[in-house]
């Protein structure tokens, strides 16, 4: 027997093989996170991580915040989950955008000095460089970026998180229409932006 800390104290408890397939879902993880369970909310950690970390560092270009967010959307799991009510990965990663784009908000408003500003890289493409970029998958990923951040946002969530437009809208909070809408512009900004590239 353990003595396991819970969210109403300390509970004794007798370890139990591996979780049954059954009882390890996410919407089971998530019944027990709200019950306080520390084990399940690593196990839903261990299973979400890494796609997470991957949007909210491409929603942010930093990594060290991406992993300062990625925290935070954890928390909110740990302080939220008996309020949940959609689907996991749909849920996750609307709370990751919000704290996304509240971390953007606040980044712009930050003034950059000389020794930062020497820091960054110089981007620009010499024509050398761009006769390299046959490989139009590449062109494609190096385009993503030029987009707005409403289509690329929309892009990535269509392409790199498979979400439907009905999932999209829920995540983004937008109607299904404005996420075609945005779509439809997305591609059509990238196929330009391929072309010149």
């Amino acid at each position: 027997m353990t003595m396991t800390l819970t969210r109403k104290g300390w509970v004794a408890a007798v370890l139990a093989p591996a979780a049954a397939p059954e009882t390890s879902s996410d919407e089971m993880l998530i019944r027990r996170i709200a019950e306080g369970d520390q084990l399940a909310m690593r196990t839903l950690f261990g299973r979400h991580r890494v796609p997470l970390y991957r949007w909210l560092l491409r929603l942010v270009g930093d990594e060290a915040l991406a992993e300062d967010l990625l925290s935070e959307v954890f928390l909110d799991v740990w302080r939220q989950a008996a309020a949940f009510e959609a689907r996991l990965s749909t849920w996750l990663l609307a709370i990751a955008r919000h704290k996304a784009l509240s971390a953007r908000r606040r980044r712009t408003d930050a003034e950059l000095d000389e020794a930062t500003v020497s820091t960054v890289p110089d981007t620009a493409n010499d024509p050398e460089v761009t006769l390299q970029k046959k490989n139009r998958a590449e062109a494609l990923r190096q385009s993503l970026p030029r987009l707005s951040p409403e289509h690329r946002e929309v892009i990535d969530l269509a392409y790199y998180h498979g979400k439907s437009v009905k999932e999209i809208a829920e995540i983004v909070s937008i109607s299904e229409a404005t996420v075609k809408t945005r779509m439809f512009y997305a591609r059509r900004k990238l196929a330009e932006l391929v072309e010149t590239t």
